[in-house]
This record gives structure tokens, sequence and C-alpha cells, in this order.
């Protein structure tokens, strides 16, 4: 036999295997195509769905006059067409992403088998990429879902099929001008103006050849190539670009050179929106449940990022940008004393509590998957790197650990005001937090805060209720009460009270004195305080406490503004909106709404308005009027400061016969306070947010139907009932009779008061 035969033999048999394994690599490829395609792994769109991508539209909210407040898209984007983007822009793009943009339908298939072969039968999880920028799209658009270790091929299969998809519906200009409205950028921005305005502070039609080359060389790694973080890998990736567009003979040498040479020069836009961001994701969260109910005309569900629908609000944009710049001046004037403050050893030096918050992060939570050491994470989140941190209200890039980030982040002082119309329950104003930067937490719309002294309005309307008078008098003796653990409430000033010294409720309410306002709840029983609470709005949980008195309750910023708002509008409750009315791109209403009629309160008109007078006095007279000496309002105001245990918590309360504001500066962790009711009290704090917001009101004439509304005037009756003198002392006879010790028991259950044969006769508890 010749020898020959069995190497033909064998050669015949690798020819055969050969064959086998191909066409069985080929049949397994297009049943694993088929597959994809026929939506085995999820939908796959098809014509219909992409001929909508042209027309999607950005939804608009309007401020109440209609001006716009912000866009809505399904990204934080802002849309330009092809003519606007220049043209050394679009060479950047194609000379480093896709070379033959102009010649492929959409997919390469060389990409494309080698990601099948390589990835599936090689297991080779790095052979991923070279998709062209029309799958690029594909990815933009629709985003990746999960298939375990299947995940790169399916999608890039999905994104491969609809992009031939998009290529025969769409021409290659409109493709580009898709792409470069949704490609997400650095600094968590989406589509090219978004990048340029944000990096360079300019329109994409006035980018030069450096700033173009600059952006498209972030495309490849978001975080890692992003200039302000990282300007020296950003700079580098940037000449890369230049350099594709000198191969592809889009430049010159001598151009890309001399374009190289030069270094990147950012133009960071400190455009400040971060604090209008809480009404603009409040307004998003409340239109979707509104359209939730109703459908297009073609049975289809509206979309809010897709359907360019107008959004009509109660918002005052003139006023929302007057309340902005309030707050934020208010912050930077109290960040640096509260940081002095604190000293050598605040809480945000603390490492214990650093590395406590450290374990609530994803980051920390990342590592702890890999297994990594306890001293492994330590040096991990001690490692500096650039970040990105917000200080004095701008953004600025610092070497930091991710432990000096979290000290940073939490030395930060918060702030949020809401400003509403009284009669109709309007939101005028809205600011959910500081800056939306530091914290997305909305504090008016998911807070609940001790409210301190804003509360002893609602005490003393109940004192009114139930037959007291504003010229009563009660005793400002501190108490020790024995059936509640020895609690003696005291009044702020230290100084030695004369024990037999008594104040007209009108005084005790304008200079909070904390005693009086547990007596004065003591004597018309916590049960029916509370009632009247309730049907003042508030709807969270009173404990029945005596502690009431005093402001112990946690409650949400817009109760508070509709029981003020009763004080306002002859003690009727208005229901907070801020929504008026949805339509549809075309004009036509999908839903409108308008205000519902105000709800009376317990509280009668008349004893309202004596209330009224009150809080009127505490602006003229007592804890707020710096209204009237630092910011000089003449204007008819009323208000209440207040300010909680260990000074967490400031607040304001302001009334205006067509305004009522409320205003809170505190921390996000309720664990850290200012050190000194001297700078942590509610008339230093809060109050000021107020004081500029109304005096830069009181100079714009547009404002002048607010800010010269008036009170109604006092009756007769009502001026004598607060006509008397701040406090009275006791008498002989008075002191002699008087059981008024330094302990008793607080009776909790008490709705009746009961008058004996001395109490009649001397007035005891009457004073």
């Amino acid at each position: 036999m010749s020898k020959s035969k069995p190497k033909i033999r064998k050669f015949n048999r690798i020819i055969r295997v050969s064959i086998i394994g191909i066409s069985s690599s080929l049949l397994l490829f297009l049943l694993f195509f088929g597959s994809v395609y026929l939506g085995f792994w999820g939908k796959v769109q098809n014509k219909k769905d992409l001929a909508n991508i042209q027309q999607s539209e950005a939804s608009e909210i309007l401020d109440h006059t209609g001006e716009i407040i912000d866009k809505l898209y399904k990204y934080n984007r802002q849309s330009i067409s092809y003519s606007e983007i220049p043209k050394h822009l679009i060479q950047a793009l194609i000379a480093t992403e896709d070379a033959r943009f102009y010649e492929h339908d959409g997919v390469d298939k060389y990409s494309l088998l080698r990601v099948f072969f390589k990835t599936i039968l090689s297991g080779d999880k790095t052979s991923g990429g070279g998709s062209t920028i029309t799958q690029q799209l594909v990815k933009n658009i629709y985003g990746r879902e999960s298939y375990g270790i299947f995940s790169l091929p399916v999608n890039k299969l999905k994104e491969s099929i609809v992009a031939k998809r998009i290529e025969d519906l769409y021409s290659k200009e409109e493709i580009l001008e898709l792409y470069l409205n949704t490609v997400p950028f650095s600094g968590n921005t989406y589509g090219i103006e978004s990048a340029a305005r944000l990096f360079f502070n300019k329109k994409t039609s006035e980018l030069d050849l450096k700033e173009s080359a600059t952006l498209v060389g972030t495309l490849k790694a978001n975080h890692s190539y992003n200039p302000r973080l990282f300007p020296e890998r950003s700079q580098l990736r940037r000449d890369v670009v230049i350099s594709q567009m000198e191969k592809y003979d889009y430049l010159t040498s001598r151009e890309a050179n001399k374009a190289m040479s030069e270094p990147i020069q950012l133009n960071i836009s400190e455009k400040n929106t971060f604090q209008r961001q809480y009404f603009i994701d409040l307004v998003k969260d409340k239109a979707e449940k509104i359209l939730s109910d109703y459908e297009k005309p073609d049975g289809t569900a509206y979309s809010i990022d897709e359907d360019g629908l107008q959004i009509y609000t109660t918002l005052d944009l003139d006023q929302q940008k007057l309340l902005e710049n309030s707050v934020n001046n208010q912050i930077a004037h109290l960040q640096p004393l509260f940081e002095a403050e604190h000293g050598n050893t605040p809480p945000w030096k603390n490492e214990e509590l650093l590395l406590k918050l450290a374990k609530k992060t994803k980051q920390y939570d990342s590592w702890k998957t890999q297994n990594l050491s306890s001293e492994q994470i330590l040096d991990s989140l001690k490692t500096t790197r650039p970040i990105e941190i917000v200080k004095n209200g701008k953004s600025t890039v610092l070497q930091l650990s991710i432990l000096d980030s979290l000290s940073h982040n939490l030395k930060q002082i918060n702030a949020a005001s809401l400003s509403i119309d009284p009669a109709t329950g309007k939101i005028l104003a809205y600011v959910g937090g500081a800056d939306y930067r530091l914290s997305k937490f909305d504090i008016i719309e998911n807070a609940e805060r001790q409210v301190g002294s804003i509360f002893k309005p609602v005490v003393y309307a109940s004192g009114l209720k139930h037959g007291l008078r504003p010229c009563d008098y009660i005793s400002a003796k501190e108490v020790t009460y024995t059936n509640l653990d020895n609690w003696s409430p005291q009044n702020s000033s230290n100084e030695e009270k004369d024990p037999y010294l008594n104040y007209s409720l009108k005084y005790a309410l304008t200079n909070s004195i904390n005693t009086v306002s547990v007596k004065v709840l003591e004597k018309v029983g916590i049960q029916k305080t509370i009632r009247l609470a309730k049907s003042m709005g508030i709807t969270s949980e009173l404990v029945e406490q005596p502690s009431l008195a005093l402001g112990t309750a946690e409650l949400n910023m817009k109760e508070l503004a509709k029981v003020y708002s009763s004080f306002a509008n002859q003690s009727k409750v208005p229901e907070l909106y801020f929504i008026t009315k949805i339509t549809s791109k075309t004009g036509e209403t999908i839903a409108e709404f308008n205000a519902e009629p105000p709800q009376p309160s317990n509280l009668s008109p008349k004893q309202n308005r004596l209330l009224l007078a009150m809080l009127e006095n505490v602006v003229n007279k007592g804890t707020a009027k710096r209204l009237r000496t630092t910011y000089g309002l003449t204007q008819n105001i009323a208000g209440k400061t207040g300010t909680t245990q260990n000074n967490k918590d400031g607040w304001f309360a302001a009334v205006t016969p067509k305004l009522v504001n409320i205003s809170w500066v505190g921390h996000n962790n309720q664990s850290i306070g200012f050190k000194s009711t001297r700078l942590g009290q509610g008339a230093n704090t809060a109050l000021p947010i107020f004081g500029r917001l109304y005096q830069k009101m009181t100079k714009d004439s547009q404002f002048d139907s607010v800010t010269k509304a008036k009170f109604s005037k006092l009756s007769p009756q009502q001026e004598e009932a607060m006509d008397c003198v701040n406090e009275k002392r006791d008498g002989f006879f008075k002191r002699l009779f008087s059981d008024d010790d330094d302990e008793k028991k607080f009776d909790k259950k008490k709705e009746k008061e009961k008058k004996g044969f001395f109490e009649r006769l001397f007035g005891k508890n009457k004073n």
C-alpha cells in the first residue's frame, strides 16, 4: 500500500471535520440570529417604531404666564438640526468612530462576525466593539438589556438588525443628527449641544476644531476622558481624534499639528437651575400619574419625554428666580459661619462617622462583592482622585478621596422654601433644596422635620377657640410636671424671672414664651388642640404629649403652608396644587385642573382675625421684627419664627394677604445642628430667605398686587381685645391664695376646665 494513501485519508478527514465544524457554526449562527430576529430575546423595533424617532418632541413645562421653565426629553439634552453642526465636528466623529460610515448600510459585517465567533465560541469578552455610528444610535435610543453571558452578542445582533432598518428609513445626515442629539458625553450630559454649553459655554455651531475634537474624544469613555476631571488624558485623546482626521484626509499635517500644539481651554457654564430641578421632578412625576389615565387618539399611552406636550403650572418664574437667589445668598452667608462654629472637631472630620456613611455607597458594595479585605477597602476610600464637587454654589474639581468627598458633603447645610397663594393653594415658587447636585432629596415633598415654635400659633388658636383672649394673662413661671418624668419646659432666656409675673397671650406668642405655650395647651386640652390642627390641614400624626406646645411634632412643609394659609384666608384651608393644564402638541386639552374650594377650619373667622393680629405683632415687635429693622419691610406681614431642639431646624412662616412662605434651614443629617441658638435660630437662618425675597418683590412693580395688598381691618371690638399691657404682676391676695407651685401634674386628658369657689373668687389660673 502506498504511504501516501493514509496521508490522503487523514487530510480528507480534516477537510470533512472542518466542513462540518464550519457548517455547524454557520447553522448555529443562523439559528441564533433567527431567534434574535424573531424576537425570542425581546422586542426588535420594526420600521413603524423607527419612523417615529424623528417625530419625538420634548414636552415643555410652562409657568403661569406660558413662559418655559424647562423641557423634558427622554434624556436631559438639547436638540439641534444638522445644519447647526460644524463640518469639522462631523469629520472628527466619522474619522474616529466609523470611517466607513458613508459606505456601509448600517452594519460592519466583519465586526459582527468577529463578535459572534470570538465572544460565543472563544469566550473572549474583550472582543466586542466595532459598532457603527448607526448601531451606536440604536443603543443610545433603546439601551441594552441583560441576557447573562449572551448579553453582548444578543444586543449586538439586535442593534445590527435595527441599524439596517434605520438606514432604509433615514438619510446619512439624519442619522448623524439623531446620533449627536442623543449620544452621552462627559459631565452627565446628553447630546452635543448640552456638552458644548457645559464645557465651552457656547453653541455647537460656535465650536472650533479643537473643541469639537475634545468632545468627540470623550465618546470613547465619558468619565476617563472628561476634560474637566482629567485634562491631560483628555488632551491626549483629543490629539488622537485630530490624528485620525489627518489620516482620513480631513486635515493637512500643518492643520493637525497646529491644532495639537494648543492646550484645551474650557469655559465651564455655571448656569444655576439646580434648585429649580426639584420642581421639575415634581411636575414630571405628577404629570406622568395624570397621563396614565388618558390615551392618545390612536389608543397608545402618552409619553412625557417624546410627545411634545405642554404642561402648564401655577409657578411664577420671576418669583421663583428671586427665591432661588435668596436661598443661594443665605446659604453662602451661613455656611462659613456654621463651619467655623464647629471648631476643630466637627462631625465631618469624624472618621468613624464617615466610614459608616461610606458603607452605604454603591462603590463600597462593589468592593465587597470583589471580596476585598477591610484594609484594601479602607485604602481605596483614602485614595485621592479628581472629583467634581459643589463649593460655594459652584462646581469645582479637587483631588479628593471618597472619604474627603463624603466629608465635604456632610458639612453642607441645606435650605428649602415654599411660596403659595393662600386663597387658592397655587404653588408660586418652590425650592426643594439648596442644590440638586449635592442632594436630590426634596425637602418640601418628602421630609418631615420638627417644627419648633411655628406650631405655637395652632396652640394659641385653640386657646382663642376655647374661650381665652389675647389679653388674658398666664404665669410665665417655670413648672416641673411630676407625672411627666419631671419635665420642666424652659424659656430661651436663662435670666432669672419674677415668679409672680404674668404675660398676656398676645405678648407670649409675640416673644415665643415656652412656659406660657405649655400652660395654654394644658388649659385647652391636647385632644382639642389636635382636632383643630387637623382641621387646619395637618395630616401627620400628632402625639398627645404636652411637648406638642413647643413644636416637637414632625411635619411636612406643605402641611405648614396650609395652616398658615388659613390664617391669611379667613380660616379657610386651601388644597395645594401646581399643574393647571396639560395639552397635546397640537393644542388639544388632555387634562385641566382648577383650585378646589378651600375648606373652613374649626376656628371661626373672628377668632382667626385675632390670631392673625397676634402674628402681626410677632413681626412688629417680636421675634420676627428684623423684617422691619433689617429688611425695611413696611407692608402688612404676619409671621412666626421657630427653632428646634439643639438648633437642628430653623423655621420661618410668613403670612401676607396674597402670599404665604414657609422657609427652613438645617442639615440633611438630623444628628447635626448649629452649635448655638444665636446662629441657628429661625430668626437668623430661615427668616432672611423671606426677607430678601419680599424686599426684591417690593422693588418690582409687577408684584404690586401682592406686596401692596392689606389684611382686613380689625373691628372696634377686636382692637379693644388686643389693647392691653404686655405683663402684669400678681397682687398681694393673688400671691397669698395662689397654689401655682413649682411642681404639679399635667392633665393630658382634660377636655373641660372645672372652676371651684376660690378660683372664681380670686381668679385662680385666670391671671
